[in-house]
């Protein structure tokens, strides 16, 4: 096992830790700052690709956008600090037979296609490339998700000022 393989293990291993923090935790703050770990561990798995590019989108959009955008709207609401109420016990059975049957497929599909032909070139993508391709209204264009992208974070901006607006219920 050389340095870069181990390299490769921490990297999963501190993405797959802090993925589970952030499913588990029961408090929705710890929640968030676990989930903004993993977002950076994949951007620290793109460099480690050398696909610097798409590490800093990576850490640009879901790092500084998404995350933060998270983080306001757990501080703009009622209930930020307190605990978040223990699942029901099916919920619990169910979430574990859906992670296993995942899991189960993936194994499915690394033991079907073997992934033995691990190519040693490095990526050799230019940026104006990414643009065009990104920009593209042709067969292999990624206009369309990108502009869903968008509408999605446009409501998830209104969703956070509907809740921001919200007032108080009043106390009796």
């Amino acid at each position: 096992m050389n340095a870069s393989v181990i390299i490769f293990y921490c990297i999963a291993a501190f993405i797959l830790l802090t993925g589970i923090v952030a499913v588990s935790s029961r408090k929705i703050f710890r929640s968030a700052i676990a989930l903004l770990f993993s977002l950076t561990g994949i951007a620290g798995l793109y460099f480690w690709m050398d696909v610097n590019f798409i590490a800093a989108v990576q850490i640009i959009v879901y790092v500084g956008g998404i995350v933060v955008l998270i983080i306001f709207s757990i501080f703009l609401t009622q209930k930020s600090g307190e605990e978040m109420p223990k699942p029901p016990t099916t919920r619990v059975v169910f979430s574990w037979l859906a992670v296993l049957a995942g899991l189960g497929l993936i194994y499915r599909l690394i033991s079907e296609y073997g992934f033995n032909k691990i190519s040693s070139q490095p990526f050799n993508v230019e940026v104006s490339e990414i643009g065009n391709q990104m920009l593209s209204t042709t067969e292999h264009g990624y206009v369309l998700p990108f502009e869903a992208v968008s509408m999605l974070l446009l409501a998830a901006m209104i969703g956070c000022i509907v809740i921001a607006l919200k007032s108080k219920p009043e106390t009796k």
